[in-house]
C-alpha cells in the first residue's frame, strides 16, 4: 500500500508528457487580406483642343484640378476688388513672378497694383477658359501681358496653338475693350543639359510665335519678342537665367522686367 502513492504519481507524470509531446492543432487559416484600396483610379485626360476653352483636369480623379480650380477662385476674388491696372495671364512662368520674380515684380510693377493671373502647367485652353469665367470680370486694366503656349507644345500642332492665342487676345478684347494688350512672343526653352534651343520644341514654337506675331494691330495689340535677351550666345540659354532652360532665376525676371517696361509705360499712360 506504501507504494499506491509512488505508483500513482508516475502515472501523473506520465499522462503530462503524452500531452505535451501530442501533435498540437493544425492553425487556423490567415483570413485572406483584401487587396489595398488604390490611392486614387487613374482617368484618361479628355483631348483639348487648343482653342476651345476648357480647365485642367485630374488624371487621378477625372474631376477639375483642384490647385488649378482653387487658384482661378482666388484670381476672380481679385479681380471682383477692381484694383489692377496691369494683369498678366500665363503659365508657371507667369506664376513665377510671385516666387524667384517677387521682388523685381514689386520693384517694377508696383506701382500698377498688378494681378498676376499665372498658374503652373496651363496651356492656351485653360487660360482661355479662366478668361471666359470671371478672372477678367470686374477688371478695368490699362494693359494685359499674354505670354502662353509653351506647355501646348508637346501636344499641338504650331497653327493650333496660335489659334489659342489668338483666342485668348480676342476674348481679352471683347472684355476689356479699353486694355491695350503687350503680347510676348513664348518664351524659348531649351534642351538638356547645354540649354541649345535647337530642339523641336522651341523650333514649333518658333512657328507659333510667327503666327501671332502678326496680331500686332500698332493700336491695341502690341506684339513683343525678347526672346534674344535669355540667350548665352546665339544658339543656347543662359542657365544662370533659366536655369532649367525653361523658367527664369531672379535675374530672368529682372531681364524680362526690364524688356517690356518702355512698352508697358507707353500703354499705361
Amino acid at each position: 500500500m506504501k507504494l499506491l502513492p509512488y505508483v500513482l504519481t508516475l502515472l501523473v507524470a506520465s499522462s503530462s508528457v503524452l500531452r505535451a509531446q501530442a501533435p498540437a492543432a493544425p492553425a487556423k487559416p490567415a483570413p485572406a487580406v483584401a487587396p489595398a484600396t488604390p490611392v486614387a483610379t487613374p482617368f484618361p485626360l479628355p483631348i483639348q483642343p487648343p482653342d476651345v476653352a476648357a480647365p485642367k483636369m485630374d488624371a487621378k480623379t477625372g474631376k477639375e484640378e483642384a490647385g488649378f480650380m482653387a487658384s482661378h477662385e482666388k484670381f476672380v476674388a481679385t479681380a471682383k476688388e477692381g484694383k489692377a491696372q496691369v494683369v498678366f495671364l500665363g503659365d508657371s512662368i507667369t506664376a513665377g513672378w510671385g516666387g524667384a520674380g517677387k521682388e523685381v515684380w514689386a520693384k517694377a510693377f508696383g506701382q500698377y497694383a498688378p494681378a498676376n493671373f499665372g498658374i503652373g502647367g496651363d496651356r492656351t485652353q485653360h487660360v482661355l477658359w479662366r478668361i471666359q469665367n470671371g478672372e477678367l470680370d470686374g477688371l478695368k486694366p490699362k494693359a494685359a501681358v499674354i505670354m502662353i503656349g509653351t506647355n501646348n507644345a508637346g501636344n499641338d500642332t504650331a497653327a493650333g496653338i496660335a489659334k489659342g492665342v489668338t483666342k485668348i487676345v480676342e476674348t481679352v478684347r471683347t472684355k476689356l475693350p479699353n486694355t491695350k494688350i503687350l503680347l510676348l512672343a513664348v518664351f524659348p526653352r531649351g534642351s538638356k543639359p547645354d540649354g541649345k534651343i535647337a530642339n523641336p520644341g522651341y523650333e514649333k514654337i518658333k512657328q507659333v510665335n510667327a503666327i501671332i506675331a502678326k496680331l500686332d494691330d500698332k493700336k491695341n495689340v502690341h506684339y513683343l519678342d525678347i526672346a534674344d535677351k535669355f540667350l548665352q550666345g546665339k544658339d543656347a540659354l543662359d542657365p544662370a537665367i533659366m536655369p532649367d532652360f525653361l523658367h527664369l532665376s531672379p535675374a530672368g525676371y529682372q531681364i524680362w522686367a526690364d524688356a517690356i517696361t518702355p512698352k508697358l509705360t507707353e500703354l499705361t499712360k
